[in-house]
């Protein structure tokens, strides 16, 4: 199981999908041009489709992300998660309990979870997950039920304090990313700043070499 961290632990951007930020592109476009990119860990965020059309969407990204050798991540949906054969499933607070989905998903498929304060990291610690999310770190307007930015202070407890892998979120652009990097975040999510673009890859080649990541 653990195999499928590798690509988080190898640090990095992690990718979501957001449909609505896109540019008319389709989550499969989207998808297809993250992994062009070189992006290793790729997460399905979707609210708004209705459950076929986004397991018809989740099987054609789990055979790209299989055959690219990328790590598949399905956004809440534990069901959807399972039915296309993801490699994890990454969970908020107020979804099914980390260790419900556990039992549900057995030991072979990576959990995350969103955590928003030094409080639930160390929840988080005790659960049998793979990895948390730190955030968001600068307000966002991505998700309509978020909460207030947690800024730099939440991230250096993590940094510190925590010893769960993590992956840096919330409002992270071009612009800020490197500060974020250096405050000791390896995985760093990045959403409409890479969806929202016109040209994809080139702006994950911008971004890394911002970061030094050639």
């Amino acid at each position: 199981m653990r195999s499928k961290m590798e690509n988080f632990l190898a640090g990095g951007i992690y990718g979501l999908t957001a449909a609505e930020y896109s540019l008319g592109r389709s989550n499969t476009e989207v998808v297809d041009l993250l992994i062009a990119a070189g992006i290793k860990v790729i997460q399905y965020r979707e609210k708004y489709k209705k459950a076929g059309a986004m397991f018809e969407e989740c099987r054609y990204i789990r055979e790209r992300t299989r055959l690219a050798g990328v790590t598949f991540i399905v956004n809440d949906f534990v069901d959807l998660a399972l039915a296309a054969g993801a490699d994890g499933v990454h969970l908020g607070q107020e979804d099914l309990p980390p260790q419900e989905v556990r039992k549900l998903v057995g030991n072979d498929m990576l959990i995350g979870l969103s955590t928003h304060s030094p409080e639930q990291a160390d929840a988080a610690a005790k659960l049998d997950i793979d990895y948390i999310g730190v955030g968001p770190i600068f307000p966002t307007q991505t998700k309509t039920d978020v909460c207030a930015a947690v800024g730099f202070a939440y991230l250096d407890y993590v940094v510190h304090q925590s010893k769960l892998p993590f992956v840096a979120i919330g409002g992270i652009k071009e612009d800020n990313v490197l500060s974020v990097s250096h405050r000791g975040a390896r995985m760093i999510a990045m959403v409409t700043e890479i969806v929202g673009a016109a040209d994809i890859v080139n702006k994950v080649a911008q971004i890394r070499r911002n970061l030094g990541n050639h």
